[in-house]
């Protein structure tokens, strides 16, 4: 009896551990950094180099290149130009009708974001086009947010394949041919699946899941709006506006709890929104925090919150010390889903500055489920194993 009751306890602890391990898979290490000399600091070889112009498809390291691609170093150039490389030293200038692109190993059905920071050469408009398969985005360069004189921008893509090729294109003809867009750093990061935070009905509320930031030196990242992208490199949100956000990050602006924000860079032009699910004639609170990033941007700004039919404007005067604020107001949900929406309701002719926001909406009753029934599982496979080896 002893060595069958210990028997049926070891197969209990097996059973037991067996359970925990399937629930609790191992996870596999996240996407989240440079491309294959995404940095460009990896130079082609002297012979491969014609003054900046690169010769060979394969001669730029990890790149794969079509037309005309420089291979530039930051600071003054011939003809009275300034290159900003502020990422590194290096950087490729892509001209007229001319690629570079880049095979990368992903997971089929998975988020992917591209950041990526480029800036324009001339005077011209300039267009720099992004394409995976199945998708491709044109990003305009013809306006600055950053005062470094080059943008950092993200957007995101669904992956098809276990292996996807990345390309950066120069769509446009100018009529000079040293003319195109800078491109001095490429970084890719995998998208985490969003969850719902017990209490709070709004996915990715703090903007904790977002696209790759650079570590050492960072304007923030623009994320362009819903009809240039049309996969959010910010989940769970939509950018509604006719103009860019900005996502930024703790370590190179103020952002008073987490690690990030979203701030209103484009005045009016600046919306973000989100569909959440909502009982009929339930009340809910919206709260969310307003303030300024702590980049020297100073005057009146304001907020404005919808959510059903309830609205409120937010106002906040920025010293540019990066104060912040919090409000909140409670509306009733008129049906099974609600878009809760964010916008810059002023505009500053003097500079591209703004509020940043974060969000939470909450209803009380809120209870996760699978947990409970998961514990209560394991409660009775407890008592039965102790009920085996007292009778055993």
């Amino acid at each position: 009896m002893a060595t069958c009751a210990w028997l049926l306890s070891l197969c209990f602890t097996l059973v037991f551990c067996l359970c925990n391990a399937y629930r609790t898979p191992p996870i596999s290490p996240s996407l989240d950094g440079f491309l294959t000399n995404g940095n460009f600091e990896q130079a082609p070889k002297k012979e491969n180099l014609n003054k900046t112009v690169i010769l060979g498809k394969y001669s730029l390291p990890g790149w794969e290149i079509d037309g005309t691609v420089e291979f530039v170093s930051g600071g003054p150039q011939p003809g009275g130009f300034y290159f900003p490389i502020p990422r590194g030293a290096h950087a490729v200038r892509l001209g007229n009708e001319a690629s570079i692109s880049q095979n990368v190993n992903v997971k089929p059905g998975f988020i992917y974001s591209i950041t990526f920071g480029t800036t324009r050469t001339c005077a011209q408009d300039e267009v720099l086009r992004i394409s995976v398969p199945a998708q491709t985005t044109d990003i305009s360069i013809q306006t600055l947010y950053s005062t470094d004189g080059g943008d950092t921008m993200a957007i995101a893509f669904k992956a098809t394949a276990k292996v996807v090729k990345v390309t950066f294109h120069n769509p446009g003809v100018q009529e000079d041919p040293t003319c195109g867009p800078l491109l001095d750093a490429i970084a890719i990061k995998e998208m985490p699946p969003l969850t719902y935070t017990k209490g709070n009905l709004v996915k990715n509320s703090g903007f904790e899941t977002g696209p790759h930031t650079f570590k050492n030196f960072s304007t923030g990242v623009l994320l362009p709006p819903h009809k240039q992208d049309t996969i959010s490199p910010l989940p769970g949100w939509i950018i509604e506006s006719l103009k860019p956000v900005k996502f930024i990050d703790k370590k190179h602006f103020s952002v008073p709890s987490g690690q990030f924000a979203i701030e209103m860079v484009a005045g009016r032009e600046s919306a973000i929104a989100q569909v959440i699910r909502t009982v009929p004639n339930k009340d809910y609170t919206l709260t969310f925090t307003v303030g300024d990033a702590k980049n020297d941007c100073h005057g009146s700004m304001m907020v404005e919150a919808f959510a059903g039919k309830g609205t409120l404007k937010v106002p906040y005067v920025s010293q540019g010390k990066g104060g912040f604020k919090t409000s909140s107001f409670r509306f009733q949900a008129i049906s099974a889903r609600t878009r809760i929406t964010f916008y810059s309701a002023y505009y500053h002719t003097n500079s591209l500055m703004n509020t940043y926001i974060q969000s939470l909406i909450h209803w009380s009753t809120l209870r996760i489920i699978p947990t409970f029934f998961c514990l209560v599982k394991e409660l009775w496979l407890g008592l039965f194993a102790f009920l085996l080896l007292f009778f055993f």
